[in-house]
């Protein structure tokens, strides 16, 4: 066997079997937290595997279409009915993010502008693409981006397995894995391409999953289209994404943020927890049931936590709707947050790039 394929099929292997632990253990996006887990491992190792491009914006259209078939225009009344508390949330979140940014350069070595776009949880793609153009060291807002990411999709599918009980497992043993298709899956392949290509080419921030999700949501509410998409295509799609996220992570990174990775640590989780303690004041508020008001309230990556809301019983319409409200609000107060923090934040031996 090649010497370059043997990396590819120990990581096929290793992300089979934990992805198959999880899945028996009833824990949801099994197929997307083994991978990930698996990549990690492998790139921790030494390992220099790296997902193509285009395979991760395929995969990216595949989930917007799945989260199209859930989609509601009834959510848009929703969030207009509750439009103080979705904004109080959303005002709320930047807060987090900004005080977050501010003590990790404040108690850290991390220099202001890296500290402040490794803390954003925005889409971490988008994060680590604008650090880059306001000059942060991408390879540390990378590694803060993705394991941000870790944590908080290994927090929500706890906190979904656990508040689901008995139901996930009933939930697992209804997976049919291979269905009969029909004309309705050549049509949303044609979907995902055409949309997720139209996203790309506009350079659309999650694009590649936002256009297919919402053009994908209105032809199915229109009734001029049936999304169709079978188990096995979506655990590819939550593979390939698994992998691109556990791919990043690097020994050398890791070496490179170890000074600084108890503050880092220390911010996500702190971070999870504020979101969680959210998520608690939408069930009073607004009557949800906390599956939706937590994984609406999590702090990305939008990407994940709609794999985990697939798995589980919560409201998918609402979910992404907050979602996709929080990924354009952070955004858009990105650069501001971070040239304030590295203007204001008072900083010594900010950690130097390594050569």
């Amino acid at each position: 066997m090649s010497k370059a394929l043997l990396p590819w099929l120990i990581l096929l292997l290793v992300s089979a079997a934990v992805s198959s632990l999880l899945f028996y253990l009833h824990l949801p996006a099994a197929f997307l937290l083994g991978p990930m887990a698996a990549g990690i491992t492998l790139s921790l190792c030494g390992a220099t595997l790296r997902i193509p491009r285009p395979c991760c914006l395929v995969a990216q259209a595949i989930l917007g279409c799945m989260i199209a078939q859930t989609l509601s225009p009834a959510i848009l009344g929703v969030l207009a009915a509750n439009w103080p508390v979705v904004l109080l949330i959303l005002f709320t979140t930047l807060g987090i993010s900004g005080l977050s940014g501010w003590l990790l350069v404040r108690y850290s070595a991390l220099p202001g502008v890296t500290g402040a776009w490794g803390s954003s949880p925005g889409g971490a793609a988008a994060m680590v693409a604008m650090a880059h153009d306001y000059g942060a060291d991408v390879r540390l807002v990378a590694f803060m981006q993705y394991l941000r990411v870790l944590f908080v999709a290994g927090a929500a599918a706890l906190v979904v397995r656990f508040a689901m009980g008995e139901n996930a497992q009933a939930m697992s043993q209804q997976v049919v894995w291979f269905p009969p298709l029909d004309a309705g899956f050549l049509w949303t392949l044609l979907l995902t391409a055409v949309a997720g290509g139209i996203g790309f080419l506009l350079r659309i921030p999650s694009g590649v999953m936002l256009l297919p999700m919402l053009i994908g949501a209105g032809l199915q509410t229109g009734g001029w289209l049936h999304i169709e998409l079978p188990e096995w295509l979506l655990v590819l799609a939550y593979m390939v994404l698994g992998w691109s996220v556990g791919l990043e992570f690097s020994k050398a990174i890791f070496i490179l943020a170890l000074k600084t990775l108890p503050q880092i640590l220390l911010s996500i989780f702190c971070m999870i927890l504020l979101c969680g303690l959210m998520a608690y004041g939408l069930t009073r508020w607004l009557g949800l049931d906390f599956l939706t008001a937590y994984l609406a309230t999590s702090p990305g990556g939008m990407d994940s936590v709609a794999i985990i809301a697939a798995g589980s019983s919560a409201d998918m319409s609402f979910i992404m709707a907050m979602q996709t409200l929080r990924l354009f609000s952070i955004l858009l107060t990105g650069p501001a947050i971070a040239r304030f923090i590295s203007r204001h934040a008072p900083r010594e031996n900010p950690l130097r790039e390594a050569s």
